[in-house]
C-alpha cells in the first residue's frame, strides 16, 4: 500500500499485522481521491475507524490543511503514528486513539470537519451508530461530505430520518462508498 499522490506520493505506507484492518486497496483509494480532489486543498479531514491512517494520510498528502485520525486498535494507533513520521505529515495531524464515539465527543467545540471518512469494522452497524451521533453534532462544516465504506450488502434506510441527502454511491467488486451530505 502506498501515497498515490501529493507531497507524498508514492511513499509506501505498512499497516497493522492481524486480521482486525482491511486497508482500502490502491485503486480504490485512487477512484475515491479522484473524486475528492477538487475540494481537498486546505480542508479538515477526519478519519474514523483509521487502520493504518492511508486515507486520512493520502488527504494531507494532497494539500488537506489538517486530518484527525481515530482508532481504537493501539497497533493500528501506533502504525499510524509510524506512517505519518515516514510521510513528514505528523505536524499536520492528531491521532486519537479509543472509542470512535467517545472521540467525536471530545472534539465537538475544537475541530469542524469538510470531510469525514468511516470505514468500521462490517456487520456491526456502527456507521449508523455514527450517522445518528454527527446528524445532531456541531462537528460538521457547512457543505461537509461524509464518505462511508461498507459492505455491498450494507443499507441506510435511517438516512433521510437523520437528515442525510445521499450524494452519490460508488460500487466496487466487494464493498462500496457512500457519500452523504446533512441537512441540505
Amino acid at each position: 500500500m502506498r501515497v498515490i499522490a501529493g507531497s507524498a506520493k508514492r511513499l509506501q505506507l505498512k499497516t497493522p499485522n492481524g486480521r482486525d484492518t482491511r486497508p482500502t486497496t490502491d485503486r480504490i483509494k485512487e477512484t475515491l481521491f479522484n473524486m475528492l480532489a477538487p475540494n481537498l486543498y486546505d480542508c479538515t479531514f477526519l478519519d474514523l475507524f483509521a487502520g493504518s491512517g492511508a486515507i486520512g494520510i493520502e488527504a494531507l498528502s494532497r494539500g488537506a490543511r489538517k486530518a484527525v485520525f481515530v482508532e481504537h486498535d493501539p497497533r493500528a494507533a501506533a502504525c499510524i503514528y509510524e506512517n505519518l513520521r515516514h510521510t513528514h505529515l505528523e505536524e499536520r495531524a492528531e491521532v486519537q486513539k479509543g472509542d470512535v464515539l467517545f472521540a467525536l465527543r471530545q472534539l465537538e467545540g475544537r475541530e469542524k470537519f469538510d470531510f469525514i471518512f468511516m470505514d468500521p469494522p462490517y456487520g456491526q452497524d456502527l456507521e449508523e451508530k455514527v450517522l445518528n451521533y454527527l446528524s445532531a453534532s456541531t462537528l460538521l462544516n457547512k457543505d461537509a461530505l461524509i464518505i462511508v465504506e461498507a459492505a455491498l450488502s450494507t443499507s441506510f434506510p435511517y438516512l433521510q430520518e437523520d437528515g442525510y441527502v445521499l450524494d452519490k454511491e460508488k460500487k466496487y467488486k466487494t464493498n462500496k462508498h457512500v457519500f452523504l451530505r446533512h441537512g441540505l
